[in-house]
Parts: C-alpha cells; sequence; structure tokens
C-alpha cells in the first residue's frame, strides 16, 4: 500500500523527516523515508501485471517513532548489522562495550542504531534518493566519527540498487545492511512457507543456543540449509535440527559462493501463486536469512492486518556476524583513510 506524504511529515530530534517516492517506466513504486533511512513500500507486479505493496512498513512516521510493534522494518541497521557477542569488541588492544539489546548480545547497532536517527537527505528525484548521516565519536560505545552514506536508485530493469559508503577518523567496525521484510503475495496476505528459496551457498556459520558464531565454517549438504537448488521454504523448517531450534526455524548466516568483492546473485525468492519474484544480489560474503519466527501478531502493517507467525521474511546482505571476534571471518574493521562500500540490489521480476 502507498502511504501519503502527510502521514510522513514530522521533526525528529530539531530535524525534519518526509516520505520520498522512486518510480520506474514499468509503474514499479518504492517509498522511503529518511528516518532510518528505510523502505516503507514496495509495490511490484505479478505475473498478471496487478500490484500489491509486498513490503511490511507502517502507514505513518509516529508508528515509527513510537515503535509499535517490530523496529527494523525496511531500515538500514548499523553501526553494526546483527549480533556481536556481549557486545564487546577489541581493537588495537583497547576493549570497546557496546550496549546489549538482544539478550546478552549487542544487536543491529544497540539501543538507537543508524534505524532510529533522522538522515539527511543530500539529493532527491525521480528514481534516486541519497541520505547520509554523521555518527559522532562514541555513540552507542563505537569508536570514531563515522560519516555513512546510501543512495537508493531505481533502475529500469526493476532494481533497487542500494549503495553504501562510510569513513571514519579512528579505527572502527562496520557492517551495514538493509532489514527489509518481504512477502511476494502483499503484506499480510499470509505465510511466507510456500515460498521458494535458492540461496548460492554451500557454508553457512553455525551458532551457539544464544545465535552467536561459533566461529566454525561447516557445509551445507545433507541438512536443511542447502537452498543451492531452489526448494520450498517450509518443506524444513521445523525438522529435528539443533541449529533450527536455536533459531526457532530459520535465521542464520549463509557464506556465499562467490569471490571477495564481486557482485553476484545471493538469493531468489518466489512466489508461485502472483509470479513474483524477488533476486537478491550482493558485493557482500554473506546474507542473513530469517523468516519471521517471531512475528506474532503484534505487528500491525500498513493495510491494518497483524503480522503472523512466518509471514514475512528479510535477506540481508551483510559480512558475518560477531566477526570483530573471530580471526577466521572477513574483517570488519575500517581504518581512517579507507572507504567502506557496499552494493546490493533488490530486483523484482514476475513470470
Amino acid at each position: 500500500m502507498s502511504v501519503n506524504k502527510k502521514d510522513f511529515e514530522a521533526i525528529h530530534d530539531g530535524k525534519p523527516i518526509s516520505i520520498y517516492t522512486l518510480k520506474n517506466a514499468n509503474g514499479l513504486e518504492v517509498q522511503i523515508t529518511n528516518f532510518g533511512a528505510r523502505i516503507v513500500s514496495v509495490m511490484a507486479p505479478d505475473k498478471n501485471g496487478k500490484f500489491e505493496d509486498v513490503t511490511i512498513g507502517y502507514e505513518s512516521i509516529d508508528r515509527y517513532l513510537n515503535n509499535t510493534g517490530e523496529r527494523y522494518l525496511g531500515c538500514v541497521v548499523g553501526r553494526y548489522a546483527n549480533r556481536i557477542a556481549k557486545g564487546k569488541v577489541t581493537i588495537d588492544g583497547k576493549n570497546y562495550q557496546f550496549p546489549v539489546n538482544s539478550g546478552e548480545q549487542a544487536l543491529h547497532g544497540g539501543l538507537k542504531g543508524l534505524d532510529s536517527v533522522v538522515w539527511t537527505v543530500e539529493a532527491a528525484s525521480g528514481n534516486e534518493l541519497r541520505l547520509s548521516y554523521f555518527s559522532p565519536d562514541g555513540e552507542e560505545g563505537y569508536p570514531g566519527n563515522l560519516k555513512v552514506e546510501v543512495t537508493y536508485t531505481l533502475k529500469p530493469d526493476n532494481g533497487l540498487n542500494i549503495n553504501y559508503k562510510a569513513t571514519t577518523d579512528k579505527p572502527t567496525v562496520v557492517n551495514l545492511t538493509n532489514h527489509a521484510y518481504f512477502n511476494l503475495k502483499g503484506e499480510g496476505a499470509g505465510t511466507i512457507t510456500d515460498h521458494v528459496l535458492l540461496i548460492n551457498a554451500s557454508k553457512t556459520t553455525p551458532t551457539d543456543k544464544n545465535q552467536i558464531p561459533t566461529g566454525e565454517i561447516v557445509p551445507v549438504e545433507g541438512t536443511p540449509f542447502d537452498f543451492r537448488k531452489p526448494e520450498v521454504i517450509g518443506k524444513r523448517i521445523d525438522a529435528d535440527n539443533e541449529q533450527l531450534k536455536f533459531g526457532a526455524g530459520y535465521d542464520h548466516n549463509w557464506v556465499l559462493d562467490k569471490k571477495d568483492g564481486e557482485l553476484t546473485l545471493a538469493a531468489s525468492l518466489y512466489e508461485p501463486a502472483s509470479g513474483r519474484r524477488l533476486e537478491v544480489w550482493t558485493d557482500q560474503p554473506a546474507i542473513q536469512f530469517y523468516a519471521g519466527n517471531f512475528f506474532n501478531g503484534s505487528t500491525i502493517g500498513k493495510n491494518g492486518k497483524p503480522i503472523n507467525r512466518r509471514e514475512a521474511l528479510a535477506l540481508e546482505t551483510q559480512k558475518f556476524p560477531d566477526s570483530p571476534n573471530h580471526p577466521n571471518f572477513p574483517s570488519t574493521r575500517l581504518n581512517p583513510g579507507e572507504t567502506y562500500t557496499q552494493h546490493s540490489i533488490f530486483k523484482f521480476l514476475a513470470d
């Protein structure tokens, strides 16, 4: 459901909030607010040309500001997406403590991460929106003044390109992603367990019971985590498997089969009834697939319908969770003079 601009006009922390609409010649429409740099709606066609909103969100900025349900809807999360064990990292011998906000872990940047701040609108047009945020040294415990920029560009091929950049003046850790939730039937239209998923990954990073990686990188062969060929999500989601029990279903990090920095197809999601297909492309080494196991009807979508268990899913392009505490994982360190970059694409198709 497209939302009204007037319902997203507000002042928060002394900064203006609004919503911006990107549209291409095919009629694909994406709405983004500068609060949390978040995707609010995606109107995508099915195989018959019927448009539905295929992402979960709220119909007004008040509901995001007051956090009436799931917090991480459509937003950019960071400074560190995913989990850090006990919120602790060591950089050049100095220990840093980040807020613990998920059990004993730091999750998605802390109590007030990039999802909960107003970004500056640097440029806006009919098909592109460029946003920036300055995160001061020590915000949420992270070292360094971090300058972050994200650009959303809607392409003629129905690809929503997301480009991230970040720089720092002190050594720090950075891991950014977008946390959109999708249901290719449409928001509030039922389960995602009948969607068909492909993930181009032959390995995962298993976790302990707190969903912190053990440090191992293990093959998916012969396990419910093998999506190298398209599989119905619900087929094995409740299998008798320790990892699935830890996550109450799929909520894990897949190690993509790709060269470092190469932009490749990470995942493809298909909904048979509508014919809608979502392709996720990235230059990142991993993707987190979360099957919405903890939705319980308390989150109400834009159309007034509750989002129940496994009625929306996230495909988060990223580096590995808890990487600063695992030397064998790809580094998330960012030094002064370097630029963090990431390029990911959500491409909406129908066949």
